[in-house]
């Protein structure tokens, strides 16, 4: 029986073979991965496809992608071939729409990125992003990415019970990086929430990376993790 795929285990190293390393530690504590563009260049398609295709693993990869839409278009539609579960594209309406339409009929998940869970309001405002308040702006991305055609969105865990009450995520998916265990180092990351915060509070998935990758056993860590969840 598979992992409760509600952990998604973020492979953040630098190639295939410490990816394939990591996953055969975790074993069955883990069902789903998220695989990131700091691995793009160590062969980070190719272990997608390894772990999906060979292992039966669950696989989100994160690409963030952003471009004009025809190349959105073409870039999804060629992910796409790989029959992979989840794909970040940013929530700009018109960058979602592109992703939803190259898609097609395949059964990837366009996600749209809201606000980064590692920015905070002085990050908004070095970034130009209009003055008010993260979370209502998270919100209004999200609302705007889910009408636009996203099959959910990523946000921080602290926006999660607000985007779930939206009209539009109705059937949705919510997803949280930002997500620390009880104990953990919050890293780089700013707007944190412990596992079970974030599900109670509506995510359907959480992401977790180092406080799963950098421990001893991350097997256990893992484990640890889900028996948090509710």
């Amino acid at each position: 029986m598979p992992a409760d795929d509600r952990l998604i285990v973020a492979l953040d190293v630098p190639n295939v073979v410490q990816g394939l390393d990591l996953v055969a530690r975790i074993g069955d504590a883990a069902s789903f991965y998220k695989i990131g563009l700091g691995m793009l260049t160590g062969g980070g398609l190719a272990l997608a496809n390894t772990l999906k295709h060979e292992q039966g693993k669950r696989i989100f990869l994160d690409m963030k992608l952003f471009d004009i839409g025809a190349t959105i278009e073409a870039a999804v539609r060629g992910l796409a071939q790989y029959d992979l579960d989840f794909l970040t594209v940013h929530g700009d309406p018109q960058v979602v729409a592109a992703a939803a339409t190259g898609k097609g009929g395949t059964g990837l998940k366009i996600l749209a990125v809201t606000v980064l869970t590692s920015l905070d309001r002085a990050d908004l405002d070095a970034n130009l992003i209009k003055p008010g308040d993260i979370r209502e702006i998270t919100l209004e991305r999200a609302a705007r990415a889910l009408e636009a055609g996203a099959d959910g969105v990523i946000a921080s865990p602290q926006e999660a019970a607000m985007i779930r009450a939206l009209p539009q995520a109705r059937g949705k998916l919510i997803v949280t990086p930002g997500v620390r265990p009880e104990g953990s180092a919050r890293g780089d990351q700013k707007r944190i929430a412990t596992p079970r915060q974030a599900i109670s509070d509506g995510a359907d998935h959480i992401v977790v990376g180092r406080p799963v990758w950098q421990a001893k056993d991350p097997a256990a860590a893992a484990r640890a993790i889900l028996a948090e969840l509710p």
